[in-house]
Formats: C-alpha cells, sequence, structure tokens
C-alpha cells in the first residue's frame, strides 16, 4: 500500500516530464495519493501503536544494515495526511502555465512525493535521501517560473539548503558512528530500541547534537539561518511555496523528533560554550525566531513577504515545544507542525490568486478585495485566524499545548521565562495578520480588484479542504493526539 502510494506521484511526474498526459493528470495522481493516505489512516491500528504497514527490501550491501523499507506510525501517518491535503489544494491552485507546463507540474509532484518519501522511509538513509530529492525541483521551479530576481533567490537557495544538507550528513554519519559497532544500523524501529537503551555517554552527545540541529535548522530557517525562506516563498510559484512552507520545511522538525530527541536526550543538559547548555541555546535562537522574525514581519509591505516571515516565526514556536523535552510540549509541537502546515498553504495559495489578478502584493496596490473575492477573503480570513491561534483551530490546541509544556515538573528558569516571552508572539502575530488582512480585502475597493474573479469549480473545494482540516483538528485534538502519544513517548524513554 505504501509502495502504492509513494509511486503514484512518480509515475506520474515521470510521464508528464516525458511528454505524456497534462494537468488532469497532475489533478487525478494527487486525489488518489490522498484517497490512499486516508485509506492507511483509516488502517492504522492506533491502539498497537509503532510501525505499522511495513515493506522492506533485501540489504542492499552485504554487511550494512540498509535497505529500502516503508512504514507509518502515528506521526509520519499525521505529516503523510498534511502532505496529501497540501498537493491538492498546491495542484488545484498552480497558475496556468503557458511554456512546457508538463514539465512545471511533474516537478510539482516531484515536490510532493520527496516529502511523502521522508516521512514513509524507516530507514534513515532513504529518509534523507528522498528529502534531497525533492529540493532538486523545487530550484528549477523557483529559477524558471518563479517572479522578482528568481534566478539570484534559487541560487540562494540552493546554496543555504546544500550547506544545511551537507551539514546533516555530517550528523547523521558522527550519530552512527556514536551508537556501538554491534548494533548499528539505519533501520528507524531498530534505532529506536537502541535509543532506548542510552547507551551513548552524555559527554558525547553534544557534537551529533550541535550538527543535526545546526543541519536541521538550516532546512527549518532557525535563526540565524532564516534569510533565505522569505525571499525564496516570495519569488517561489504557488504551488511551491505551498508544498515547501507546508509540508517540506516539517521535514527537520521531523527529523529532530525522530533522531536527536531520542538518541540526545542528555545533550540538552550539557554545556556547549561556558555555562550555556545545548537547550539554553536552542532557547535564545528560538526566540529570536519567535521576537526579531516577528518584529522584522511587521515591517513588511508585501503579503507574500508578510506570509514568508511568519512562517518562519511559527518555527520558534515548534522548536519551544521539541526544546521542553516532555510529552505535552512535544505533542503540541508535532500537531503544529500540522496545523501551522495547512494554514500557510492556505495563506500562499490565496496570495498566489491575487497575484495572478494583480500581478503584486504590494499593499499600496490593493484593498477592497472582498467585494471582488469573497471566497478568497473567507479561506484567507480563516486560514488568518488559524495563523494567530484562534480558538476552535487546531494552531490554538498545539500553541497551548508547547506553552504548557514550558511549565512542567523540572522545566528550567530559563525554559520558563522563555516561554513567557514566546507568549508576545502570538500578540505580534495577530498584529501583522489583522493587519494584511484590512489592507488586501477590506477598504475601498481598487480600479483593479473590481475587474477581479472569484475562485470557482473544483479549485473551491480543494483550497476549501485546508481551513475545514484546521477547524476539524481544533475541535477535536484529541483524537489526534491519540495517534501521536505512543510514538512521542517512545522518543523520550
Amino acid at each position: 500500500m505504501l509502495t502504492t502510494l509513494l509511486l503514484v506521484p512518480i509515475v506520474t511526474a515521470i510521464a508528464l516530464l516525458l511528454g505524456f498526459g497534462n494537468r488532469s493528470w497532475a489533478k487525478a495522481s494527487a486525489l488518489v495519493q490522498l484517497a490512499l493516505t486516508l485509506f492507511v489512516w483509516s488502517g492504522y491500528d492506533q491502539t498497537l501503536g509503532g510501525y505499522q504497514f511495513v515493506s522492506a527490501s533485501e540489504p542492499l550491501f552485504a554487511g550494512l544494515d540498509l535497505r529500502f523499507s516503508l512504514g507509518v506510525d502515528g506521526l509520519s501517518l499525521l505529516l503523510l495526511l498534511l502532505t496529501g491535503l497540501v498537493t491538492v489544494a498546491a495542484v488545484w491552485m498552480s497558475p496556468k502555465i503557458e511554456k512546457r507546463a508538463n514539465l512545471f507540474d511533474g516537478s510539482v509532484l516531484l515536490i510532493s512525493a520527496g516529502a511523502a518519501g521522508a516521512f514513509l522511509a524507516k530507514d534513515a538513509f532513504f529518509m534523507y535521501a528522498f528529502h534531497e530529492l525533492a529540493l532538486i525541483p523545487t530550484f528549477l521551479l523557483i529559477g524558471y517560473w518563479g517572479s522578482g530576481e528568481r534566478q539570484n533567490v534559487a541560487w540562494k537557495v540552493t546554496i543555504f539548503l546544500a550547506v544545511g544538507s551537507i551539514v546533516l550528513l555530517a550528523g547523521l554519519v558522527d550519530l552512527y558512528l556514536a551508537i556501538p559497532a554491534a548494533l548499528r544500523s539505519f533501520d528507524l524501529q531498530k534505532l529506536q530500541e537502541v535509543a532506548a537503551q542510552h547507551l551513548i555517554p552524555a559527554t558525547a552527545q553534544v557534537r551529533p547534537w550541535l550538527l543535526l540541529t545546526a543541519g536541521f535548522g538550516i532546512l527549518i530557517s532557525l535563526f540565524p539561518f532564516h534569510s533565505w525562506a522569505a525571499p525564496a516563498y516570495a519569488s517561489a510559484p504557488t504551488p511551491v511555496a505551498m508544498l515547501h512552507s507546508g509540508v517540506l520545511k516539517k521535514f527537520g522538525l521531523y527529523g529532530i523528533i525522530r533522531l536527536v530527541v531520542p538518541f540526545l536526550p542528555e545533550a540538552f543538559k550539557q554545556p556547549v560554550w561556558g555555562n550555556c547548555t545545548a537547550q539554553d541555546l536552542l532557547l535564545g535562537l528560538l526566540l529570536c525566531n519567535i521576537l526579531y522574525i516577528g518584529l522584522v514581519t511587521i515591517a513588511q509591505r508585501k503579503l507574500d513577504y508578510v506570509i514568508g516571515y511568519s512562517s518562519v516565526m511559527h518555527m520558534g514556536y515548534v522548536f519551544l515545544g521539541i526544546a521542553s523535552m516532555n510529552l505535552i510540549g512535544l505533542s503540541g509541537a508535532c500537531l503544529l507542525m500540522f496545523s501551522h502546515g495547512l494554514s500557510v498553504a492556505a495563506l500562499f495559495a490565496v496570495s498566489g490568486a491575487i497575484r495572478e489578478r494583480e500581478g503584486s502584493l504590494n499593499f499600496e496596490r490593493l484593498g477592497g478585495a472582498a467585494k471582488a473575492v469573497p471566497y478568497l477573503a473567507i479561506c484567507f480570513a480563516l486560514a488568518t485566524f488559524a495563523s494567530i491561534g484562534l480558538p476552535g483551530f487546531s494552531n490554538f490546541a498545539s500553541e497551548t499545548l508547547v506553552f504548557f509544556g514550558g511549565f512542567q515538573n523540572g522545566a528550567s528558569t530559563f525554559l520558563k521565562t522563555a516561554t513567557i516571552l514566546a507568549l508576545w508572539g502570538v500578540v505580534i502575530s495577530a498584529v501583522y495578520m489583522l493587519r494584511a488582512y484590512k489592507a488586501v480585502f477590506l477598504g475601498e475597493k481598487t480600479t483593479a480588484a473590481a475587474k477581479w474573479t472569484d475562485l470557482d469549480g473544483s479549485a473551491r473545494f480543494a483550497l476549501a479542504a485546508l481551513p475545514l482540516a484546521l477547524l476539524l483538528a481544533g475541535f477535536f485534538p484529541q483524537y489526534f493526539l491519540g495517534y501521536l502519544k505512543p510514538t512521542l513517548e517512545a522518543a523520550l524513554r
């Protein structure tokens, strides 16, 4: 089942790249991918937990436990659902392409396939490899079909993420060598059992922690490695911005929860510089994401940059949940990964639709759009309310868990202080998102906006699925948290 789910977008992408079919093929592929994801979800035994639907090849090299293996547990299942929902919306919200449309649509499907493969892979090597596969079409789509200084931005993104991948690979090798030789494996399920034995000495955990956190941090846009993200999303075509910010960026957070949390828990308490522990360092960086980047976002005057910097800012909340190193905080972090992915994808979908109609996202050229495109205005409003943590949306439930995680028994003084300071980010996000909505959709209708046409047809349903999923997870967060609990408990053993 999982192999089929992974092959559907890959085979369709190859067919499109070879010149067969058209966008209807990409739409059909996205729907089949989502349908298979929902089928896997319905067949997953929540009470049993752990990896299910497992398939594995024979070892690829003699004497090395490296095999192509797929499987899902609660965490990967949640992110797989995120991938399916955002892929459907991204394909339907793709702009009309005049030249090489098949190359465009095939590349979009390859990004989705790479993200899905990274979450499905039960082998650390293939988890890494699938993520790298998704980056290649990302660079191509930004450089060829992007807007503004697209080629300069594409090179900047390439350099940043390539460096991040190299550092990450060094960290993976360092972690692999730190495990006793007799127990070394790439299989995540076996590694989970090894991690529970706490075989790596506390002092030996610091170096791989730094390498992995830096590598994953660059991919996630952790401060000070954040400068590539907002320009990339502003220049990227709509489906690329949706898939990368909504789905692919979650790979770094997924990797930290898979590898850093279970294998290197003592590193959080070890000094890395004077009396500064690894946890203190991470808390300082994530506060910069929340407060400093939040203020930078307020200063923006273009809708795409507001959403791009907002995405960077909200990564700080996920890191705060991870830094708490307890079940409540990690549960909030994982649910926020899902929630943020949906909300930011919806925001970029609407902003991309406005760019198609106006050609610019400068606030000075926009206004009164709600009268011309009420459906887009409603979807943007719902995504805005979710982004700022309005009760009823899953962002609120997840951020609440993150904040409670910062005050659990054993929390350090700095963790509690950082959590209190992070609360101000909620106010900051409300300021810039509500102001952006007012600038674009309220006030007097501009002459250009009067000629706009609203979203119609099946694209309405594809876009509506994102805020509806946010509301569903917001009213029933315990249902989704039930899937996450066994995975996170195993990681914290």
